[in-house]
C-alpha cells in the first residue's frame, strides 16, 4: 500500500476505533496535520515521515482501553494500554515489523519527555502539546514552560509561540 493510502486507512480505523468520541477524533486528527507539518518542515525522509505519521494518527489509542479497564486516562496508563491495540490496527497495513514496533515504542512513550531518541519521537511530543496546550487552556506560564522544555524543533518552536505568544485580540470562546 502507498504512503497516503496507509495514512488515510489507518485514520479510517482509528476513526472507527473512536466512533462516537468526536472529542478524541478531532485531537488525533490535529496532531497528526501538526506532525505531518512538522515532519515536513524538518525534511524527514520519507520513510521517517510515514512513521511519524502513522504515531501520530494512533498515538492516543492506549485511552479507552485505560478508561475501561481502570476508570482513567492517565498518560502513563495510555503509554501502557496503547502499544497492544495500536499493533493490531497497524498489522495487514503493508508496514515492515520495525516500522509497528517502532509506533509502538512511541505511543508506549508519547508522555515521557526526558530521553527523546528521534526526530519523530520530538515531533510526535511537540504536535500533541501544540494541541494539549489549546485544548486543556494552559496558561501563558505553561506555554512558556513548554517552550523552554519541550520544544526543540524550528518548525514547533515557530508553531507554538505564533499560536500562544503573538498578541492579538482574542475573541471570547463561546
Amino acid at each position: 500500500m502507498e504512503t497516503k493510502n496507509i495514512i488515510d486507512e489507518l485514520t479510517l480505523r482509528m476513526i472507527a476505533f473512536d466512533k462516537g468520541d468526536p472529542m478524541r477524533i478531532q485531537h488525533f486528527m490535529k496532531v497528526h496535520r501538526f506532525a505531518q507539518l512538522i515532519g515536513r518542515r524538518e525534511q524527514l525522509d520519507a520513510h521517517t515521515q510515514q512513521v511519524l505519521e502513522c504515531a501520530a494518527i494512533v498515538h492516543d489509542i492506549g485511552i479507552h482501553p485505560a478508561e475501561a479497564a481502570y476508570g482513567s486516562s492517565d498518560g502513563k496508563l495510555q503509554e501502557k494500554m496503547g502499544p497492544a491495540p495500536a499493533r493490531e490496527m497497524l498489522t495487514g497495513l503493508g508496514l515492515a515489523a520495525a516500522d509497528i514496533d517502532r509506533i509502538c515504542y512511541l505511543i508506549a512513550h508519547h508522555h515521557t519527555y526526558k530521553n527523546i531518541d528521534g526526530l519523530d519521537y520530538q515531533i510526535l511530543v511537540e504536535a500533541d502539546f501544540l494541541v494539549n496546550l489549546y485544548e486543556d487552556g494552559i496558561s501563558a506560564h505553561g506555554v512558556d514552560a513548554a517552550l523552554n522544555n519541550i520544544f526543540k524543533t524550528k518548525t514547533g518552536t515557530e508553531l507554538c509561540r505564533l499560536q500562544y505568544k503573538e498578541t492579538y485580540e482574542r475573541p471570547q470562546h463561546h
